[in-house]
């Protein structure tokens, strides 16, 4: 399914913004027992926002989840490498974001 292009940014963001805080917690989980440097670090950021951005549809974003497993923990984030699974993932955080920024009026 290609993402229509009024909505594709925010699915970027959201996507962008959620792979990044999994391969922070990585980064920092295994630092001194790989030897990562910042300069690892930084290339894999650069990567991973390449890789993002040039998602144009949800069997995009899912090679991309596939290709990432190893930044998902636990049996429940498995089911997000599915297509099935990967709309839900995106749909979830896409809800999460519109929560986050509900207005508090």
């Amino acid at each position: 399914m290609k993402i229509d292009k009024t909505n594709i940014q925010a699915i970027h963001n959201v996507l962008h913004t959620d792979l990044q805080r999994r391969m922070f917690r990585q980064y920092n989980a295994r630092t001194n027992e790989f030897n990562i440097t910042d300069e690892d670090y930084d290339n894999a950021m650069s990567q991973l926002h390449t890789d993002v951005y040039n998602c144009n549809s949800i069997n995009d974003i899912n090679d991309l989840l596939v290709n990432s497993t190893d930044l998902f923990d636990g049996y429940d984030d498995i089911i997000k490498f599915t297509l099935d699974g990967t709309l839900n993932y995106i749909l979830t955080l896409l809800i999460k974001h519109a929560e986050l920024n509900k207005c508090k009026c």
